[in-house]
């Protein structure tokens, strides 16, 4: 005879345990974490003082140009998530998740998603354009820098050509900040996920 356990008095059968909170794995390494906020930190500070503190702003180019080596680096001999393998897609890969996400349909992926992963390729090059742009440029209007023997002797009219190049480049990326931050806002509320909080700790909710 099958014995079935007593229930007590005033319990009911939804008096259940509550279920445990979700499996969390760790999905961002520590260089792809210091590098991310480092690189926010070095952005922001060569594009707030400009040319009213030279010195600080190419020291935070020159910083930013180093981690971006480090990260392509990294994305090939990194951890899995890290690699460029990993979140690399086509553009019609791309294509189809963007119309995913205006039909409100928001695929969960545990490392970068298409267009996340885009974004990502897309702002490493554009970094590497502000950042050799300005080196060309210091090396020209001041001749200092790694490029100033290259750059001796330009004509004011191409140096003229150069600091809009360069200017126009750190514009652009800027932009792209604003599209990466609004996509990591659609994804973080679709998936009810703190992204920025992942990418502080290195932990997200394991795959559904």
């Amino acid at each position: 005879m099958t014995r079935h356990a007593a229930v007590p008095i005033g319990a009911t059968v939804l008096d259940t345990p509550a279920p445990k909170a979700a499996e969390r794995v760790r999905v961002w390494d520590p260089l792809v974490r210091y590098f991310h906020w480092a690189l926010v930190a070095g952005f922001a500070t060569a594009f707030l003082v400009g040319d009213d503190f030279l010195g600080l702003h190419v020291w935070a180019g020159y910083l930013v140009l180093a981690l971006v080596a480090v990260r392509l680096v990294w994305g090939v001999i990194g951890t899995r998530h890290a690699r460029f393998t990993d979140f690399v897609r086509g553009p019609n890969q791309v294509i189809a998740y963007l119309k995913d996400v205006l039909s409100l349909r928001v695929p969960r992926y545990l490392g970068h998603n298409p267009a996340g992963g885009a974004m990502v390729v897309l702002m490493l090059v554009t970094l590497i354009a502000t950042g050799v742009s300005g080196l060309a440029l210091y090396g020209a209007e001041d001749s200092s820098g790694p490029l100033a023997s290259m750059m001796s002797g330009m004509t004011e009219s191409s140096g003229h050509a150069l600091e809009e190049a360069h200017e126009f480049f750190a514009n652009f990326t800027l932009g792209l900040v604003v599209l990466h931050l609004a996509g990591v806002l659609i994804s973080s509320l679709a998936h009810r996920e703190n992204l920025i909080g992942s990418m502080i700790t290195g932990f997200k909710r394991k795959e559904d």
